[in-house]
């Protein structure tokens, strides 16, 4: 079947649009019947997504970063009408800056050999997750982690994973808090938050492991919360956010790591959330969880 790649030239700072040509040739080369498609605007995927779906075109390769796959999820999602059953397949062509889930899965970063996974159209299923009304299938948060966010995708002067780094050290520097009502099942939790993260995988932003025992085969959201009630509490929090093991920040006094299949999230005063990397177009007070075991098949 003719495979739809869905080319984002905006990841990476418009890098996605100059590495195209490569790209190309890679999946020429291994041999894929394609065709492309441009996203036009901020936004256009889900669309681009929902149509190729619709159309028939198998697979769909996502071509850009984490917030491409994403969009290219949830419109894929909307062809289906449902999670009753399987979406996808799905390819990946990592031309984003961090490509988290690449890393998550262990596929290959060159495009060359990520053209010839595609071409070998060897199949998994993995666990697809749900914020509100989006879907999502590496990552997702509220509080301290979309706040930095907000501040990396100011800075201009800065690329690569540096870029969030020095977005993070501006974050805790604000150090934001909010009070939060935390609900899932078999537990909660009302109190101060500094920040939660949700974790289909481990690793996001290229260096955090903010959720470092996440599984995507295993059924269940993975979700760290906490409060560090001060800046240097924060700043000690760092490091270890990057270490995917033994020392991780998961291991700090207020900060804990839970498995669970839903999760509502209530906090008073509104705060910026994400998933995949993609800001919500407001900040929220509200934040429902819910995740499909095995619902996204994808070419490993």
């Amino acid at each position: 079947m003719t495979a739809k790649v869905i080319l984002n030239p905006y990841s990476n700072r418009w890098n996605s649009q100059a590495r195209w040509p490569q790209a190309e040739a890679a999946l020429k080369a291994a041999g894929v019947d394609f065709e492309v498609v441009i996203s036009q605007k901020k936004g256009a995927i889900v669309g681009l997504a929902e149509e190729a779906a619709r159309s028939g075109f198998s697979p769909i390769i996502a071509a850009g970063g984490d917030g491409t796959i994403g969009e290219t999820i949830n419109g894929m999602v909307r062809a289906a009408g449902s999670m009753d059953k399987p979406i996808g397949p799905l390819g990946i062509l990592p031309l984003g800056s961090a490509n988290d889930l690449v890393v998550n899965l262990g596929l290959p970063k060159d495009l060359n050999e990520a053209a010839k996974v595609i071409a070998a159209g060897k199949t998994d299923l993995i666990d697809l997750c749900q914020c509100n009304d989006r879907y999502f299938v590496n990552n997702s948060a509220a509080g301290l982690e979309p706040y930095v966010t907000t501040k990396q995708e100011k800075i201009h002067w800065i690329k690569g994973i540096l870029r969030y780094l020095v977005a993070a050290v501006q974050g805790i520097m604000d150090r934001p808090s909010w009070n939060v009502k935390m609900e899932w099942d078999g537990g909660s939790y009302s109190g101060p938050l500094s920040l939660v993260s949700i974790g289909n995988t481990r690793l996001t932003g290229g260096v955090f492991y903010m959720t470092p025992h996440a599984d995507p085969r295993d059924g269940k959201l993975t979700f760290t919360y906490g409060y560090r009630p001060t800046r240097l509490s924060l700043f000690q929090a760092l490091p270890r956010a990057m270490k995917p093991g033994e020392g991780n920040y998961v291991e700090l006094d207020g900060i804990h790591e839970v498995h669970a299949t839903r999760l509502s999230i209530q906090l008073d005063k509104p705060s910026p959330a994400h998933t995949d990397g993609e800001l919500f177009l407001m900040p929220v007070t509200a934040l429902n969880y819910a995740i499909f075991p095995k619902r996204l098949q994808i070419l490993l």
